[in-house]
């Protein structure tokens, strides 16, 4: 079966490997820097102070002349624009980069407001970043923005235990033209990955089923791993090579996210 290759993110005519990283979880620039040379070229970060190492991993990419392979993502939990601008600025000057590929108005569970989005059109219009994305948990949002065409990619929650996508957003957003989309929460927080929490007589997955799960979809470009060291990495890059569940791996998977689903707590 063959594995997961470099893909185009929606429209944007980014070429990103199909497994992204996030900062968000404290690994060293190390492990950062593994992933890249494994294809993995989205880097993603999120909020807090956990950035650092990423940044550090982009700096050390950067000075070995690989910035037009990285798709940095960046993202911003301000509420007003200026703000925005302001500390989007600062991240990148402390990545010693000028432009971001993309700026992600992070957290949005209603629709952004317009002023907001304005000042994210115009920081694209500057070249600050090159694309907009948006991430939220209300998914009825994201094909009511798609048609207003403001948003280059969106950011949607997609596993095993959550697939309310596969109705609500991925039938929508189709096309030549369609935004692009990138996955989260592929273990659920870890919880599709927990021996206490399995149904009777399932195994508990593989990091790598959980990730390939979200990546057998077509409507998904990227799928997030948020790595706390280099093991948790390593056990994530075999969905690479392993390629799409088939039908029984997926039915096994559904069945242990509807388990997961019904028994643990809720998001």
């Amino acid at each position: 079966m063959a594995g997961f290759t470099e893909r185009y993110l929606g429209d944007t005519g980014l070429k990103v490997g199909p497994l992204g990283i996030a900062a968000s979880y404290g690994a060293p620039a190390e492990v950062f820097e593994t992933a890249f040379e494994k294809g993995c070229n989205f880097f993603y970060l999120g909020g807090g102070w956990r950035r650092a190492a990423m940044k550090q991993a982009i700096r050390n990419l950067c000075r070995k002349g690989l910035r037009n392979r990285l798709v940095v993502a960046l993202q911003s939990y301000a509420r007003f624009g200026y703000l925005m601008e302001w500390f989007f600025r600062y991240n990148l000057r402390s990545m010693g980069i000028e432009q971001a590929d993309v700026l992600v108005l992070g957290w949005h569970n209603r629709r952004p407001s317009s002023g907001l989005v304005r000042r994210a059109q115009e920081m694209k219009a500057k070249g600050v970043c090159r694309f907009l994305a948006m991430t939220g948990h209300q998914r009825s949002l994201f094909p009511q923005l798609a048609k207003e065409a403001q948003f280059d990619l969106f950011h949607i929650r997609y596993n095993a235990a959550h697939r309310g996508a596969e109705d609500e957003v991925f039938p929508h957003l189709k096309g030549r033209d369609r935004p692009g989309i990138v996955s989260y929460t592929a273990t659920r927080w870890g919880e599709l990955l927990n021996p206490k929490k399995m149904p009777a007589g399932e195994s508990v997955p593989a990091p790598s089923d959980c990730y390939r799960f979200a990546l057998s979809n077509p409507a998904v470009d990227v799928c997030m791993c948020g790595p706390k060291n280099l093991a948790e990495m390593q056990a994530a890059l075999p969905a690479l090579d392993l390629g799409p569940l088939d039908e029984e791996e997926i039915g096994r998977m559904k069945r242990i996210g509807d388990y997961v689903r019904r028994n643990t707590r809720k998001f």
